[in-house]
Protein backbone atom coordinates (compact mmCIF):
# COMPACT_ATOMS: atom_id res chain seq x y z
CA UNK A 1 0.00 0.00 0.00
CA UNK A 2 3.40 2.66 0.10
CA UNK A 3 1.31 4.53 3.31
CA UNK A 4 2.71 7.15 4.96
CA UNK A 5 2.27 7.67 8.22
CA UNK A 6 2.21 11.25 9.53
CA UNK A 7 1.97 11.48 13.59
CA UNK A 8 0.69 14.84 15.07
CA UNK A 9 -1.16 14.80 12.12
CA UNK A 10 -3.39 17.85 12.72
CA UNK A 11 -0.42 19.65 14.38
CA UNK A 12 1.78 22.66 12.70
CA UNK A 13 3.67 20.51 10.90
CA UNK A 14 2.02 17.20 10.94
CA UNK A 15 -1.50 19.04 8.92
CA UNK A 16 0.88 21.07 6.58
CA UNK A 17 2.50 17.65 5.16
CA UNK A 18 -0.63 15.59 5.25
CA UNK A 19 -1.93 18.35 2.99
CA UNK A 20 1.28 18.65 0.59
CA UNK A 21 0.87 14.51 0.45
CA UNK A 22 -2.80 14.18 -0.30
CA UNK A 23 -1.90 17.25 -3.00
CA UNK A 24 0.91 14.89 -4.40
CA UNK A 25 -1.66 12.28 -4.75
CA UNK A 26 0.31 10.05 -2.04
CA UNK A 27 -1.17 7.68 0.18
CA UNK A 28 -1.24 9.71 3.62
CA UNK A 29 -2.57 8.84 7.22
CA UNK A 30 -2.68 10.80 9.68
CA UNK A 31 -2.85 9.65 13.37
CA UNK A 32 -3.42 11.59 16.56
CA UNK A 33 -4.60 11.41 19.78
CA UNK A 34 -7.80 13.42 19.56
CA UNK A 35 -8.70 13.59 15.65
CA UNK A 36 -7.24 12.67 12.25
CA UNK A 37 -7.42 9.43 10.36
CA UNK A 38 -6.67 6.89 13.16
CA UNK A 39 -6.30 7.32 16.72
CA UNK A 40 -3.12 7.40 18.50
CA UNK A 41 -1.52 7.56 21.61
CA UNK A 42 2.65 7.25 22.12
CA UNK A 43 1.60 6.16 25.85
CA UNK A 44 -1.19 3.74 24.51
CA UNK A 45 1.16 0.79 22.53
CA UNK A 46 -1.90 -0.70 21.83
CA UNK A 47 -2.64 1.88 19.45
CA UNK A 48 0.32 1.64 17.53
CA UNK A 49 -0.12 -1.40 15.06
CA UNK A 50 -3.66 -0.53 13.38
CA UNK A 51 -1.34 3.02 12.74
CA UNK A 52 1.50 0.95 11.10
CA UNK A 53 -0.21 -0.95 9.15
CA UNK A 54 0.71 -0.86 4.99
CA UNK A 55 3.29 1.76 6.26
CA UNK A 56 6.56 2.29 4.72
CA UNK A 57 7.63 6.00 5.22
CA UNK A 58 6.53 7.26 8.72
CA UNK A 59 6.78 11.66 10.10
CA UNK A 60 7.43 11.43 14.21
CA UNK A 61 6.99 13.73 16.40
CA UNK A 62 7.52 13.98 20.45
CA UNK A 63 4.90 16.04 21.84
CA UNK A 64 5.74 16.36 25.31
CA UNK A 65 9.15 17.43 26.11
CA UNK A 66 9.29 16.25 29.79
CA UNK A 67 12.65 14.70 30.96
CA UNK A 68 11.36 11.63 32.28
CA UNK A 69 13.12 8.58 30.68
CA UNK A 70 9.99 6.77 29.91
CA UNK A 71 8.48 10.10 28.09
CA UNK A 72 12.19 10.04 26.65
CA UNK A 73 11.96 6.18 25.49
CA UNK A 74 8.62 6.43 23.54
CA UNK A 75 9.75 7.13 20.30
CA UNK A 76 12.50 4.68 20.42
CA UNK A 77 10.46 2.28 21.41
CA UNK A 78 8.34 2.80 18.36
CA UNK A 79 10.64 2.93 16.14
CA UNK A 80 11.34 -0.45 16.71
CA UNK A 81 7.69 -1.50 16.39
CA UNK A 82 7.75 0.57 12.95
CA UNK A 83 10.79 -1.22 11.62
CA UNK A 84 9.58 -4.38 12.52
CA UNK A 85 5.86 -3.59 11.12
CA UNK A 86 7.71 -2.68 7.22
CA UNK A 87 8.42 1.12 7.57
CA UNK A 88 11.70 1.69 5.21
CA UNK A 89 12.02 5.45 6.12
CA UNK A 90 11.78 7.50 9.13
CA UNK A 91 11.69 11.44 9.47
CA UNK A 92 12.50 12.79 12.38
CA UNK A 93 11.45 16.11 13.94
CA UNK A 94 13.89 17.02 16.60
CA UNK A 95 15.30 20.09 17.65
CA UNK A 96 18.76 22.19 18.10
CA UNK A 97 21.25 20.30 20.12
CA UNK A 98 19.38 17.24 20.05
CA UNK A 99 22.25 15.58 18.89
CA UNK A 100 23.63 16.31 22.50
CA UNK A 101 23.53 13.70 25.83
CA UNK A 102 20.74 15.16 28.44
CA UNK A 103 18.52 16.72 25.60
CA UNK A 104 14.89 15.31 25.58
CA UNK A 105 15.09 13.81 21.67
CA UNK A 106 18.69 12.68 22.21
CA UNK A 107 17.39 9.17 23.10
CA UNK A 108 14.58 9.89 20.10
CA UNK A 109 17.76 10.81 17.24
CA UNK A 110 19.92 7.50 18.35
CA UNK A 111 16.88 5.57 17.76
CA UNK A 112 15.82 6.96 14.36
CA UNK A 113 19.89 6.80 13.14
CA UNK A 114 20.56 3.07 14.49
CA UNK A 115 16.85 2.39 12.91
CA UNK A 116 19.09 0.11 9.95
CA UNK A 117 16.51 2.03 7.51
CA UNK A 118 16.48 5.30 5.88
CA UNK A 119 15.77 8.31 8.20
CA UNK A 120 16.40 11.87 7.76
CA UNK A 121 16.37 14.25 10.92
CA UNK A 122 14.82 18.12 11.18
CA UNK A 123 16.05 20.24 13.81
CA UNK A 124 13.90 23.31 13.06
CA UNK A 125 14.26 26.78 15.16
CA UNK A 126 11.76 28.65 16.54
CA UNK A 127 8.62 28.63 14.91
CA UNK A 128 7.20 31.84 13.19
CA UNK A 129 3.73 30.18 13.82
CA UNK A 130 4.37 30.33 17.24
CA UNK A 131 2.96 34.05 16.93
CA UNK A 132 -0.26 32.96 14.98
CA UNK A 133 -0.98 29.12 16.42
CA UNK A 134 1.10 28.62 19.61
CA UNK A 135 2.37 30.02 22.92
CA UNK A 136 2.46 33.26 21.78
CA UNK A 137 -0.28 34.00 20.14
CA UNK A 138 -2.55 34.92 23.34
CA UNK A 139 0.59 37.57 23.98
CA UNK A 140 -0.08 38.77 20.55
CA UNK A 141 -3.60 39.35 20.65
CA UNK A 142 -3.39 40.65 24.32
CA UNK A 143 -1.22 43.46 22.73
CA UNK A 144 1.88 42.21 25.40
CA UNK A 145 4.16 39.73 24.05
CA UNK A 146 5.91 39.37 27.82
CA UNK A 147 9.06 36.41 26.79
CA UNK A 148 12.64 36.53 29.09
CA UNK A 149 14.04 37.25 25.74
CA UNK A 150 15.58 40.50 26.17
CA UNK A 151 16.95 42.01 22.80
CA UNK A 152 18.26 38.24 21.74
CA UNK A 153 17.94 37.92 18.02
CA UNK A 154 16.95 34.37 16.51
CA UNK A 155 15.95 33.46 12.73
CA UNK A 156 12.30 32.44 13.04
CA UNK A 157 11.75 29.22 10.90
CA UNK A 158 8.07 29.37 8.91
CA UNK A 159 6.30 25.67 9.42
CA UNK A 160 5.36 25.87 5.66
CA UNK A 161 9.46 25.44 4.87
CA UNK A 162 10.01 22.66 7.84
CA UNK A 163 6.96 20.91 6.07
CA UNK A 164 8.30 21.30 2.42
CA UNK A 165 11.57 19.80 3.72
CA UNK A 166 9.80 16.83 5.25
CA UNK A 167 7.38 16.02 2.43
CA UNK A 168 10.69 16.03 0.25
CA UNK A 169 12.43 13.99 3.00
CA UNK A 170 9.30 11.25 3.31
CA UNK A 171 9.18 10.96 -0.53
CA UNK A 172 12.80 11.45 -2.25
CA UNK A 173 16.30 9.09 -1.27
CA UNK A 174 18.68 12.35 -1.88
CA UNK A 175 17.50 13.00 1.86
CA UNK A 176 18.98 9.74 3.62
CA UNK A 177 21.38 10.14 6.62
CA UNK A 178 21.01 14.40 6.50
CA UNK A 179 20.45 16.46 9.97
CA UNK A 180 18.84 19.82 8.75
CA UNK A 181 19.42 22.54 11.23
CA UNK A 182 16.31 24.69 9.51
CA UNK A 183 16.43 28.71 10.34
CA UNK A 184 15.27 31.28 8.83
CA UNK A 185 17.01 34.18 6.65
CA UNK A 186 17.90 36.43 8.87
CA UNK A 187 17.70 36.83 13.23
CA UNK A 188 16.16 38.92 14.43
CA UNK A 189 14.60 39.98 18.01
CA UNK A 190 11.41 39.67 19.52
CA UNK A 191 10.79 42.82 19.83
CA UNK A 192 11.33 43.67 16.13
CA UNK A 193 8.99 40.37 15.43
CA UNK A 194 6.10 42.39 17.76
CA UNK A 195 6.83 45.56 15.79
CA UNK A 196 6.28 43.87 12.20
CA UNK A 197 3.19 42.36 13.33
CA UNK A 198 1.74 45.76 14.94
CA UNK A 199 2.39 47.34 11.89
CA UNK A 200 0.89 44.94 9.52
CA UNK A 201 -2.17 44.63 11.68
CA UNK A 202 -2.29 48.05 12.44
CA UNK A 203 -2.42 46.85 16.37
CA UNK A 204 -0.51 48.10 19.45
CA UNK A 205 2.03 44.97 19.87
CA UNK A 206 4.89 45.37 22.13
CA UNK A 207 7.60 42.96 23.74
CA UNK A 208 8.60 43.02 27.26
CA UNK A 209 11.22 41.29 29.10
CA UNK A 210 9.67 39.04 31.62
CA UNK A 211 11.93 37.55 35.14
CA UNK A 212 12.84 34.57 34.01
CA UNK A 213 11.09 32.84 37.57
CA UNK A 214 8.45 34.75 36.92
CA UNK A 215 7.92 33.63 33.12
CA UNK A 216 8.23 29.76 34.78
CA UNK A 217 5.60 30.59 37.47
CA UNK A 218 3.19 31.84 34.46
CA UNK A 219 3.63 28.71 32.99
CA UNK A 220 2.71 26.61 35.38
CA UNK A 221 -0.08 28.17 36.12
CA UNK A 222 -1.07 28.00 32.71
CA UNK A 223 -0.97 24.39 32.77
CA UNK A 224 2.66 23.32 32.57
CA UNK A 225 5.12 21.02 34.32
CA UNK A 226 7.44 22.28 36.11
CA UNK A 227 10.78 21.02 34.26
CA UNK A 228 8.60 21.92 30.79
CA UNK A 229 8.68 25.04 32.34
CA UNK A 230 12.00 25.43 33.27
CA UNK A 231 13.23 24.04 30.00
CA UNK A 232 11.45 26.32 28.28
CA UNK A 233 12.58 29.09 30.02
CA UNK A 234 16.10 27.71 29.67
CA UNK A 235 15.35 27.86 25.66
CA UNK A 236 13.84 31.15 25.75
CA UNK A 237 17.28 33.01 27.95
CA UNK A 238 19.76 31.23 25.76
CA UNK A 239 18.10 33.96 22.84
CA UNK A 240 18.66 36.50 25.68
CA UNK A 241 22.51 36.04 26.24
CA UNK A 242 22.89 35.64 22.56
CA UNK A 243 22.50 31.95 21.64
CA UNK A 244 20.61 30.69 19.02
CA UNK A 245 21.13 33.51 16.71
CA UNK A 246 23.21 31.63 14.03
CA UNK A 247 22.11 30.92 10.38
CA UNK A 248 22.15 27.90 8.29
CA UNK A 249 21.71 27.01 4.71
CA UNK A 250 19.79 23.47 5.24
CA UNK A 251 16.38 25.13 3.87
CA UNK A 252 18.41 25.55 0.81
CA UNK A 253 20.31 22.55 0.89
CA UNK A 254 17.63 20.48 0.82
CA UNK A 255 14.91 22.36 -1.60
CA UNK A 256 17.05 24.37 -3.78
CA UNK A 257 15.91 27.39 -2.63
CA UNK A 258 16.27 30.04 0.62
CA UNK A 259 13.62 30.14 2.88
CA UNK A 260 10.78 32.09 3.69
CA UNK A 261 11.22 35.51 5.48
CA UNK A 262 9.19 36.42 8.47
CA UNK A 263 8.07 39.65 6.85
CA UNK A 264 6.67 37.18 4.17
CA UNK A 265 4.71 35.45 7.03
CA UNK A 266 3.60 38.17 8.69
CA UNK A 267 2.01 39.47 5.59
CA UNK A 268 0.13 36.48 4.46
CA UNK A 269 -1.14 35.56 8.31
CA UNK A 270 -1.94 39.12 8.37
CA UNK A 271 -4.02 39.48 5.45
CA UNK A 272 -5.47 35.75 6.32
CA UNK A 273 -7.21 37.61 9.70
CA UNK A 274 -5.55 34.94 12.12
CA UNK A 275 -4.36 37.91 14.65
CA UNK A 276 -8.02 39.28 14.30
CA UNK A 277 -9.53 36.66 16.71
CA UNK A 278 -11.15 37.74 20.13
CA UNK A 279 -10.29 34.48 22.08
CA UNK A 280 -6.96 33.53 22.08
CA UNK A 281 -6.20 29.63 22.61
CA UNK A 282 -3.08 28.81 22.60
CA UNK A 283 -0.99 25.49 23.90
CA UNK A 284 1.93 25.01 26.50
CA UNK A 285 5.09 24.37 25.32
CA UNK A 286 8.88 25.29 23.79
CA UNK A 287 7.10 25.58 20.52
CA UNK A 288 9.85 24.44 18.16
Amino acid sequence: MNNILVLGGTGKTGSRIARRLKAAGRPVRTASRTSGDIPFDLDNPTSWAPALDGVTAAYLVEPNLQMSADRQARIPRFVTEAVAAGVRRLVLLSAPRAGEDGHPLHAAEQAVRGSGVDWTILRPNWFSQNFSEGPWLPGILDGTLALPTGDGRTPFIDAEDIAEVATSALTEDRHNTQIYELTGPRAISFGEAANLIAKATGRTIRHVDIAPDAFIERQINAGASPDVARLLTELLTAIGNGSGAALSDDVERALGRRPRSFENFVTETAVAGRWNESSPASAVGAGS
